[in-house]
């Protein structure tokens, strides 16, 4: 029955939709697998970059903030048991978000490698990530550290200006509305987001050095990390993220 069940799904998606998916797996069935580890402090440009890399080389985006919030919405047993965690205020542990990961890359979409975001944080967790991938027989190509002054990361939050109904966004320095403090389509206020704001970020900051700069100096030990100038401009530092993992 599940065969036959399955005929009926892909009878009912549109011709385009089945002839582009398979175009892209078919271009996907000649890059190279690739396993990379993006690392950088917040509004380094790791997001920014993320989407190009992953289109271009067929791989998946793994952020462990969103599959964790998938699994548990999804209440798979890892799910349930990261739910139980959470709720009594408790941080999920290594172990079950290695689970997570192994669970996501096992997919489909994920057959060519992925782009680990976020994670891992610590040693401890890099070491966890690399026992569960030695099991596989595969391990960590690249891992890219986004570095970035924090001088530079201070003047892109803080001068960030939202416009709260569309998501409009402003850079008082960078991309101006036309009149201060006012949306341009609207002429509605805009509003600066609570942690875009020096305080936050030089506390996020902090705890994002000491705690990952452990987990670099892994890496470099292991010869696979490149740092890329991530206070560029945009295009410059895809070129250098190509380059990194080409």
């Amino acid at each position: 029955m599940a065969s036959g069940g399955a005929a009926v799904d892909l009878e009912d998606v549109q011709t385009v939709d089945l002839t582009s998916e398979l175009l892209r797996r078919l271009k996907c069935a000649s890059k190279p697998d690739k396993r990379l580890v993006f690392i950088g402090p917040p509004g380094s440009g790791k997001g920014t970059q993320s989407p190009v890399i992953k289109d271009e080389f067929c791989l998946c985006h793994l952020a462990t903030g969103d599959m964790l919030r998938a699994a548990v919405a999804a209440k798979t047993p890892l799910g349930v048991k990261a739910k139980e965690s959470m709720d009594k205020g408790k941080l999920v542990s290594d172990d079950l978000v290695v689970g997570i990961i192994n669970e996501a890359m096992s997919k489909p979409r994920c057959q060519k490698g992925f782009i680990l975001d976020g994670f891992p944080r610590t040693v401890t967790q890099a070491e966890k990530l690399d026992e569960m991938l030695n099991k596989q027989g595969v391990q960590i190509d690249k891992v890219l550290n986004f570095a970035i002054d924090d001088s530079i990361l201070e003047e892109r939050i803080t001068g960030r200006w939202i416009h709260p109904s569309s998501g409009r966004s402003y850079h008082t320095k960078f991309a101006p509305p036309k009149v201060p403090g006012f949306d341009d389509v609207t002429g509605e206020p805009l509003i600066q987001r609570k942690d875009d704001n020096a305080e936050v970020l030089m506390s996020r900051l902090e705890a994002f050095h000491r705690q990952t700069k452990p987990v670099i100096d892994y890496y470099a030990n292991k010869g696979i990390l490149a740092n890329i100038h991530a206070e560029k401009p945009r295009q410059e530092v895809t070129s250098e993220v190509q380059k990194a993992v080409s």
